[in-house]
């Protein structure tokens, strides 16, 4: 799964990276603490091309009569995502890019303290998650957002079961659907040279947490690797 991210691309050279029009009301940046329900840069395609806009992180199924009427739909599983209600819609229609710098997963130790870790890319560029989007609320209808994960490549099994979707420049187009059909070949665990981790302070273990610090390195020496969430 993917529970909290970072991003740290200034709004206008992330609109270049993705080669779209951006919105007036973008979040601002850099955010290293992302949370869920929070609003997000989100890439979607359109007649009059690429939109660079903002999404709720958390998707809203048509039915729901409020935004906490169920479950909080931040990830959706690759393998079930065109057979799910919720999701089957925004699969065949409703594809999009969710842009981050590095997102987080968690292990614990056996005194069952949460260990935080950060994966980015080796080569240091910016992440293209794979997502769905959802339009929700009649009166005052609001854009929300999930994010697409498959089953963990070896590499990030050892500290997670689960990852994003991460998808490379030249599937862009693909999955956003300006490239014709074919995005179900895209919902497969990724390259494991794309991505490293590193340990990182357990103050990121709060969603308030804040800062630059929150994706540096961090060795302590009496904490062991830990077992998997």
């Amino acid at each position: 799964m993917c529970g909290r991210f970072a991003t740290t691309l200034l709004n206008d050279a992330m609109a270049q990276l993705f080669a779209a029009q951006p919105a007036n009301n973008l979040p601002v940046v850099p955010n290293l603490n992302v949370c869920p329900t929070t609003a997000v840069h989100v890439v979607q395609s359109g007649e009059t091309g690429r939109q660079l806009v903002t999404m709720r992180w958390g998707f809203l199924p048509h039915w729901y009569q409020t935004a906490s009427a169920g479950p909080l739909l931040i990830n959706a599983r690759a393998e079930t995502l065109a057979q799910k209600p919720a999701f089957a819609s925004a699969c065949r229609e409703r594809r999009c890019l969710i842009s981050a710098t590095g997102f987080y997963e968690w292990t614990k130790d056996d005194q069952d303290r949460r260990l935080p870790w950060y994966i980015q890319r080796r080569d240091g560029a910016p992440i293209a998650f794979a997502g769905i989007w959802q339009s929700w609320g009649k009166d005052d209808p609001i854009n929300t957002c999930a994010i697409v994960t498959t089953s963990a490549n070896q590499y990030i099994s050892s500290i997670h079961h689960r990852m994003p979707l991460v998808l490379e420049p030249q599937d862009w187009a693909l999955w956003l659907g300006e490239a014709g059909q074919g995005a179900a070949a895209l919902m497969q665990p990724g390259n494991e040279a794309i991505l490293e981790y590193h340990r990182v302070d357990p103050a990121v273990n709060s969603n308030r947490a804040a800062g630059p610090e929150l994706i540096e390195p961090f060795e302590p020496e009496d904490v062991p690797r830990g077992q998997l969430l």
